[in-house]
């Protein structure tokens, strides 16, 4: 049997052969604690520094605004914990949108449900857009943070964090503003600076790094709890020792990504258009999640009325094709994606929902035989269903 086509990216991407050799050494004989004043601590702490400063230039800061973390959802809850923690002075209510990773809203709604803060979740229209005016109109005078996402994770929608980030300092200028740019990085120009935001949380595992490894930027001058307590590496918000092998991925990552953006991005809007049409002309009512708004181009989504995703993501698994229904995180859950119904769809077609993402290796044979793929495995299920 040939291999599978891999259109998961979104959920993980292999981890690039580039990435394997800048780990390696710290896998083996570059083995020292980061904290250790000797010269097999030495190396080890210059290259946890070296993979600070690259990770830094590459979102356009300084590499003591980087923290590094286990991955997105603890930069997530980092930013979120951590600021109100730390403001609670100031008031204890935050903004979040519709269509966030769990990571955020969950982690809202954990913490609204311990009484913790006040949530206000800001909707989104039909195509996975937030209104940055309807962003800044439910900032309030005890408003703690604001966080929204720079690129879904489910329909691949990209959302004006800057205008956001402004429309939330006119209502309160003490206001702090966090995005997760776990999808957009590597796929999307992620400048801290010109986003305006005080928080942006990354993840190497989404661009060809380890898993396990991830950065919270945060602004000079913004203070923030540290959620896990000890050692005080990290400048005391996040104690515990470096993993430098996944840390020197984590940056090697962001370079590769980065040195491959221009030129890659462009290829992958070509071959997802060349999915979406082959799958369009199968099915001609198919919904194209997301269409009509700005979105990264690696993501081809779809919602199919009358089809259940769990079995036709197990039809496609046993053709060799490979995707999911949305969030990986969230996999195991049979019931529509929030985003989707965030977006106004009916339950009977966001609960058909396919989410196909490209990645580095993806060729134009591969999303061809995708695109026959899910139109026989769409055919099919609706062939059963009508006969039951």
């Amino acid at each position: 049997m040939s291999a599978p086509v891999y259109l998961d990216h979104a959920a993980t991407t292999p981890v690039a052969a580039e990435v394997r050799a800048a780990m390696l050494p710290f896998l083996g004989e570059v083995f020292g604690n980061p904290s250790s004043a000797h010269a097999t601590g030495r190396a080890a702490r210059e290259a946890v520094d070296e993979a600070r400063a690259r990770v830094a230039s590459a979102l356009g800061c300084a590499p003591a605004e980087v923290v590094f973390t286990s991955g997105g959802t603890e930069a997530d809850n980092l930013a979120l914990r951590g600021a109100l923690d730390r403001h609670a002075s100031r008031g204890r209510h935050l903004v979040v949108t519709a269509i966030e990773h769990d990571a955020v809203l969950k982690t809202a709604e954990e913490l609204a449900g311990w009484g913790r803060c006040e949530v206000t979740v800001v909707p989104c229209d039909r195509h996975g857009v937030v209104d940055p005016e309807a962003v800044g109109d439910a900032v309030r005078a005890d408003t703690v943070l604001v966080s929204v996402m720079l690129a879904n994770n489910e329909v691949g929608t990209v959302q004006d964090v800057a205008a956001a980030a402004e429309a939330a300092r006119r209502r309160n200028p003490a206001v702090l503003v966090h995005t997760d740019a776990v999808q957009a990085l590597g796929r999307l120009p992620v400048d801290v600076r010109a986003l305006g935001v005080d928080m942006a949380s990354i993840t190497a595992h989404k661009v060809y790094g380890p898993k396990g490894a991830g950065a919270l930027y945060v602004r000079r001058g913004v203070p923030v709890a540290a959620q896990v307590s000890g050692g005080g590496q990290e400048r005391a918000r996040r104690s515990g020792t470096e993993n430098v092998a996944a840390i020197a991925g984590l940056a090697a990552a962001v370079g590769l990504v980065e040195a491959e953006r221009e030129r890659e991005m462009p290829r992958l809007a070509r071959l997802s258009e060349r999915l979406v049409e082959g799958v369009l002309e199968g099915v001609p009512d198919a919904v194209l999640t997301g269409r009509g708004a700005p979105r990264l181009p690696s993501f081809a989504t779809f919602a199919f009325a009358g089809v259940e995703t769990e079995m036709l993501l197990t039809l496609l698994d046993r053709q060799g094709i490979e995707a999911s229904g949305g969030s990986a995180c969230s996999s195991g859950a049979h019931m529509p994606s929030h985003v989707l119904l965030a977006m106004g769809l009916p339950p009977g077609v966001a609960g058909g929902a396919l989410r196909c993402t490209l990645g580095r290796a993806t060729t134009a044979d591969e999303v061809d035989l995708a695109a026959r793929e899910i139109v026989a495995a769409v055919t099919r299920l609706r062939s059963a269903a009508s006969v039951v």
